[in-house]
């Protein structure tokens, strides 16, 4: 596959006019770019990122077979690519310049593009992700169904879903959220568009949270879902899920997915018994450029 096969653009309107339909041909396994690049497209162009981000469509004989995308910030996601046309991208995108702060994607194409990237640029792959993914089949809510009821969250309850998200951060070693709350950025975070609720108890005690986003390309991803350690094996995480996902379906979404942990199989079990159902699996690698060298 030639490199020039891939066609790049910073216009995401243009891009997402022709590549569109593609990422909404398989919205679960397409989760991701559907959230990032709506994102970006709703955020437009920002003043303070030091370059746009860059769109590619990989065509052959009119149609799109794969895409990616390459944030301000240098997050590279990409959509299932064959070992050829991985390494074929990852060529092209050296030669121009580009310098992806990680990768994300589907687990062979991810390690595919961290070789290949290693092997032409000498950046240093770090695994720093692996995921489940998984698609919700039929909906089974969980038995016996814990006390309580969901609850939309609003304004009065944005400092209680601000600490919530920050210690599932911690829990997660996700450092970059973690940071970007704290510096007070919580709309630039990838919690600032999502829509949260909370399991209360009857007295209306919060016990358990999740959220889900947008409806994309007819899909809603659940994400994320946190109970506080203390109030965990209760059923409410179970329960809150239950009921984001039933919102998501009522308000007309035909995929919704959510990823998990591989080395959490308590949560894992958790969503096969109200319904998800394993999709494929997803990695992320860092890449270290090293310093250069004096002169």
């Amino acid at each position: 596959m030639l490199p020039d096969d891939w066609h790049l653009t910073q216009d995401v309107d243009d891009f997402l006019a022709r590549a569109g339909d593609f990422l909404r041909s398989r919205p679960a396994l397409h989760n991701t770019p559907l959230t990032d690049i709506e994102k970006l497209r709703i955020r437009g162009a920002d003043e303070h990122d030091a370059a746009a981000p860059v769109f590619g469509r990989l065509e052959s004989g009119g149609e799109v077979h794969a895409i990616f995308y390459l944030t301000s910030r240098g997050r590279l996601g990409l959509t299932p690519l064959s070992v050829e046309q991985t390494d074929a991208l990852a060529a092209h995108l050296a030669v121009l310049g580009h310098s992806p702060a990680n990768v994300i994607a589907d687990h062979d194409t991810a390690g595919a593009f961290a070789e290949s990237w290693q092997r032409h640029t000498s950046a240093a792959p770090v695994l720093f992700w692996r995921t489940h993914l998984y698609r919700l089949g039929t909906l089974t809510p969980p038995q016996p169904r814990p006390e309580g009821w969901g609850r939309i969250t609003g304004g009065q309850d944005r400092e209680q879903v601000v600490r919530w998200c920050r210690e599932f951060c911690v829990d997660v070693g996700e450092q970059t959220s973690i940071d970007l709350i704290d510096a007070g950025s919580w709309d630039d975070s990838r919690f600032g568009d999502r829509h949260f609720t909370f399991w209360e108890t009857s007295d209306g005690t919060p016990v358990s949270m999740a959220a889900a986003t947008s409806i994309v390309g007819g899909m809603v991803r659940v994400d994320p879902v946190y109970t506080p350690a203390h109030l965990r094996g209760c059923g409410y995480a179970g329960a809150v899920t239950v009921e984001v996902s039933r919102t998501a379906l009522a308000a007309g979404a035909t995929d919704v997915v959510l990823f998990t942990d591989p080395d959490n199989p308590t949560s894992n079990a958790l969503y096969q018994r109200i319904g998800y159902v394993h999709v494929a699996d997803f990695a992320g690698y860092k890449f270290s450029y090293g310093a250069p060298q004096a002169g």
